[in-house]
């Protein structure tokens, strides 16, 4: 009996095929709507917190200054000094590696070509703090970084745009006004977390930097990567304190630098892109509504065209639950069919503008069988009040019906 019915409603929609596709047109945009959205939301999420997570592996960034950006006090605040992360790193447990950093912008000219990029002094615990790879070369060696020596690393941004397709190991430098050994090529890491090129950069020996480019022995910022399952929160404290008491504050005194921890940053801001994500999933869903408002709108057309064969039926010994069912099963068809192809719309979207966006296509079996289920219940929902008003008919009354 339910093949029969399925196959009376399949004929019963073939015979309209034009109505029964703008009918389910709602259903196929809200549920197209509803899977892109919450796949680009969570390939944006991951994108995020790749980036995030490229800065360095359980990275802490402290700077001069109470607070990140404008405003901060970073001018005012004094600087920290190469032996200060020397101190972190010999005076607290849980810790990876510490670089401390610096860093300026210059034009930098080899080859017959000049490129602006971003100088940075450190040593070469910058490279493990930051998760960075030698694409080729070599890192400094312990006399280079002690004398300050001219050698360099470059990023591959900086590298493609001096050199070209030639190697660049072993080539003279010029940043500003010293010529340096180019010793080794860093590894490609592309898009910065805020936009900025990873790969735009050049990396001297912090002595060098600040001896022969800044002329001052400022640090900018300390990189101090944690050992993977330390406590943050304990790292943090000890940090905290272990400034103060070098910089020479007093209890009552607030801090005058300040300490980013990228892991809580990156689940910050996926938490956020969740949010958002969450939000224009249900402002796409209301588009499921108003596609169950159609469906009920044209199975109610539909009883009031085909009265004389429900009579009919009624007549020769159809029970009310076979017309109930009858009508109830096409409406669960029509959504059910809208579900489907908004489902394959929504992946061909998804893989489209997660190529233009740049960010990583995830497909979401819970996501993409959570609403073809509720399509389907959106046909059972508002083909409900239909089919019950079909099969309440009296079949004297219907075969009446003009």
């Amino acid at each position: 009996m339910l093949l029969n019915t399925l196959l009376l409603a399949l004929r019963s929609i073939r015979r309209n095929l034009m109505r029964s596709f703008l009918t389910i047109l709602g259903i196929v945009i809200g549920v197209s709507a509803v899977i892109t959205m919450v796949t680009l939301g969570n390939g944006a999420t991951l994108a995020v917190q790749n980036q995030i997570s490229g800065l360095g592996t359980n990275l802490l960034q402290v700077r001069p200054g109470q607070r990140m950006g404008p405003g901060s006090g970073g001018a005012s605040a004094p600087s920290f000094k190469e032996i200060d992360a020397d101190a972190i790193a010999t005076q607290i447990g849980g810790i990876a590696a510490v670089a401390p950093e610096a860093r300026t912008g210059a034009t930098v000219v080899a080859n017959g070509r000049n490129w602006t990029s971003s100088i940075i002094g450190s040593t070469n615990a910058w490279l493990l703090t930051g998760n960075w790879k030698l694409g080729d070369g070599r890192i400094f060696s312990d006399a280079e970084l002690r004398a300050g020596a001219a050698v360099c690393l470059i990023g591959e941004t900086v590298r493609r745009e001096l050199y070209g397709t030639r190697p660049a190991v072993g080539e003279q430098l010029r940043v500003k006004q010293i010529s340096c050994t180019i010793v080794g090529v860093l590894g490609s890491k592309g898009q910065g977390s805020f936009g900025n090129d990873q790969d735009d950069v050049v990396l001297v020996p912090i002595k060098t930097l600040q001896r022969r480019i800044t002329g001052n022995t400022r640090v900018n910022t300390l990189l101090v990567s944690m050992l993977d399952g330390s406590d943050a929160t304990r790292v943090k404290a000890s940090l905290s304190q272990l400034l103060r008491e070098r910089r020479k504050l007093a209890e009552a005194d607030e801090d005058n630098f300040n300490v980013l921890d990228t892991k809580q940053l990156a689940d910050t801001l996926a938490g956020t892109t969740k949010v958002m994500t969450m939000l224009l999933g249900a402002v796409a869903a209301v588009s499921l509504l108003v596609g169950g408002i159609g469906i009920m709108n044209i199975m109610l057309v539909s009883v009031t065209e085909r009265t004389r064969e429900i009579g009919l039926r009624l007549a020769i010994g159809a029970l009310e639950r076979e017309v109930l069912l009858q009508f109830l099963i096409e409406a669960v068809v029509l959504a059910s069919l809208g579900g489907i192809i908004g489902i394959v719309l929504a992946t061909l979207a998804s893989l489209g503008l997660s190529s233009l966006m740049d960010v990583p296509y995830l497909f979401n079996p819970g996501v993409n069988l959570l609403s073809f289920l509720f399509s389907a219940g959106i046909g059972v929902l508002f083909g409900y009040f239909p089919a019950r008003r079909a099969a309440r008919m009296d079949p004297i009354e219907a075969l009446r019906h003009e």
